[in-house]
């Protein structure tokens, strides 16, 4: 008999080998005909898998949050059921689920064309309306082996291969197909449903290798609901016209080129976006009793070594070697210079806590496949500090730090979405008894700052310590991680650095790592993507443009021009001999707030005509009202009364 833990809290009994079916059963024919997975003890299992154990329990419906990557990874199977139906001869080797949908790799010889996605989709949808079974088989090793090469699937058997000899596997069988797979997965091919879309190709090495053949990759997605669908794809279409690297070249921000993989070519307005980013955000730190500093640039091997990003992360790290001898790296972070800087001269407790910040830029290596944009880049600058303290101020400090981030994010426009607990990776320095007393003390941290809710992501922790990572939420519902704060007891201790106690005893000083925007141009991208590049007033690089209907309006225009920056603002003139619409229009594709057009009349009478992005009106007001209401406007949220 196994006893069985049901989510209101009653146990039940049942013989060895009941089913989930057979339990919902029990329960109700509407459960039955509804259920789709089981959850034993957290893992997902198939309804029809035969139970061996006993645990808390749980049944789930196609509806559960939960069933999302079954139905997702059901749909690629469907998928590569498809693709082999349609095109025989191509081989599978793997289709996980991923987020938002799915992907199959395939090797064949002839490439797939967009069309090609069309037909496969329409076969998938005759799959799911087969309702072909889908059924668990325990093979041996060996016999899977020799089956997948007999049919011709020679990656399938390479992967077996790599199972220990001895060993049982499963494979899934829906219809006249299978596959090697762990599962679980749904009773039949209807149970998915038919809320899918194959959004798009791509190549993939086998084994993600450059040295091994290239596979064809069909990406899709796959939703609960047709609704969920339809709202999928609608962010996506948004999400196109929000690109930030397109709207980076039509508002002229910035550009990359080969010649500088992963780095950032700054123009004018886009350096002076950054300008202002950094410029509220030293305010901000500066009003936090933070203290600001500058650590070299490159430092010496032997530096990173001691502090184990050497270790960690020297395949990542840009180095030279002098004529000296000399190993040097760029650095990849800014922590261990700062605890140099912590270093020099004596600390004591009543310097604790001293916030160190720095608009550090750091370099690493990033492949050139894994680059995109300014949101993975090889050159960037974290809006990086580290406050050392004692452990009594670990909680007050972080409560400090979460309100902080949190009025940033609001006068950015973003929402603070949920948090996340990195636990402890595998490969980490400290005891497990420095590692047990840090994540207790983040999280108790992150409650007391009025966090509900912290998601635990086992193993994903720093090398050093363990971290909170802060999503934020963007005006189409995506999410980004950018902001952390990381507890540290272990560079403090590989550094060497100290502080004076009040009993005169020599003491570690606890660091916490933190950041808020994380990469400033990551950042930055994430801003621009979530205004669509229509930035309110304070954020925009050109504020307002004054644009004449004719040239004899010209001298009042820089005049119009001349006021408007002597309060503050960001303004440019338009005086071509151009039509005013074609002036409004092209001003308003590059996304300027606010365009002041004027002409003989408004010189005459000292007014301006303004023009809102997005609108197709225009106010008339007195060139002076209008100068003291936009600085007003423009004033950026925490210089605001």
């Amino acid at each position: 008999m196994i006893e069985l833990v049901f989510p209101d809290g009653s146990k039940r009994s049942f013989d060895s080998g009941v089913t989930g079916r057979e339990i919902a059963a029990g329960i109700s024919k509407s459960l039955e005909k509804k259920a789709v997975l089981v959850k034993l003890d957290g893992e997902l299992l198939d309804v029809d898998r035969p139970l061996e154990a006993g645990g808390r329990f749980e049944i789930l419906t196609r509806e559960s949050p939960e069933a999302l990557d079954t139905i997702r990874h059901d749909v690629s199977h469907i998928m590569a059921e498809a693709v082999q139906e349609l095109f025989p001869g191509t081989q599978v080797t793997i289709g996980p689920s991923i987020e938002d949908g799915f992907y199959y790799d395939f090797a064949r010889a002839e490439p797939f064309s967009l069309d090609d996605l069309e037909k496969i989709e329409q076969r998938m949808k005759e799959i799911v309306d087969r309702d072909e079974k889908i059924v668990r088989e325990v093979w041996d090793r060996d016999e899977a082996i020799a089956h997948f090469k007999s049919i011709g699937e020679d990656y399938k058997a390479e992967i077996i291969g790599g199972i220990p000899a001895g060993e049982q596997v499963s494979v899934y069988r829906q219809g006249n197909w299978k596959d090697l797979c762990r599962g679980p997965h749904l009773p039949s091919t209807k149970a998915a449903g038919k809320a899918f879309k194959l959004t798009k190709l791509a190549g993939a090495y086998w084994r993600g290798d450059s040295r091994n053949p290239m596979l064809q990759r069909i990406y899709g997605t796959a939703w609960g609901t047709e609704a969920d669908l339809e709202a999928y794809l609608h962010r996506i279409e948004e999400a196109e016209k929000r690109d930030h690297r397109k709207i980076g070249r039509v508002m002229d921000l910035f550009h990359m080129q080969e010649e500088a993989k992963g780095m950032i070519f700054w123009h004018p307005k886009g350096w002076t976006l950054y300008r202002t980013v950094e410029s509220y955000m030293r305010r901000r730190l500066d009003a936090d009793g933070y203290e600001e500093v500058k650590a070299p640039q490159i430092m010496d091997r032997e530096l990173w070594e001691k502090s184990g990003h050497w270790q960690k992360f020297g395949q990542n790290m840009f180095t030279c070697e002098t004529e000296e001898g000399e190993v040097l790296a760029v650095k990849p972070m800014n922590c261990p210079g700062h605890v140099q800087i912590f270093k020099h001269g004596q600390k004591s407790y009543r310097d604790l806590p001293l916030r160190m910040a720095e608009f550090g830029a750091c370099h690493r290596y990033e492949p050139s496949g894994a680059l995109h944009g300014i949101f993975r880049v090889r050159a960037f600058t974290q809006d990086d500090a580290h406050i050392f303290c004692r452990e009594d101020q670990i909680e007050e400090e972080s409560t400090k730090f979460v309100r902080l981030l949190e009025s940033v994010y609001r006068d950015c426009g973003l929402e603070l979405h949920a948090v996340k607990l990195a636990l402890r990776p595998e490969q980490r320095f400290g005891t497990d008894e420095i590692w047990d007393v840090a994540e207790a003390k983040l999280e108790r941290a992150a409650k007391n700052a009025g966090i509900a809710t912290v998601e635990h992501l086992p193993g994903e922790g720093a090398f050093y310590g363990p971290k909170l990572e802060f999503h934020l939420r963007d005006a189409i519902g995506r999410t980004w991680q950018c902001g952390t704060l990381q507890l540290d007891y272990v560079l403090p201790e590989r550094l060497d650095a100290e502080y004076v106690a009040e009993d005169g005893s020599k003491q570690r000083p606890v660091m916490l790592h933190r950041a808020i925007c994380g990469s400033m141009e990551r950042f930055i991208g994430v801003m621009i993507e979530n205004y669509a590049g229509a930035f309110p007033l304070w954020l925009a690089p050109v504020q307002v443009v004054v644009a004449t209907i004719t040239s004899d309006a010209d001298d009042y225009a820089h005049e119009v021009a001349a006021m408007l920056k002597a309060q503050g603002l960001r303004v440019e003139t338009d005086l071509r001999n151009e039509k005013v619409g074609y002036k409004v229009r092209e001003h308003s594709l590059a996304k300027v707030p606010v365009i002041a057009v004027v002409g003989r009349r408004e010189a005459e009478e000292k007014r301006v005509a303004l023009r809102r992005l997005g609108s197709d009106q225009q106010q008339v007001v007195d060139l002076a009202d209008a100068a003291k209401a936009l600085a007003l406007e423009a004033t950026p949220p925490d210089l605001a009364s």
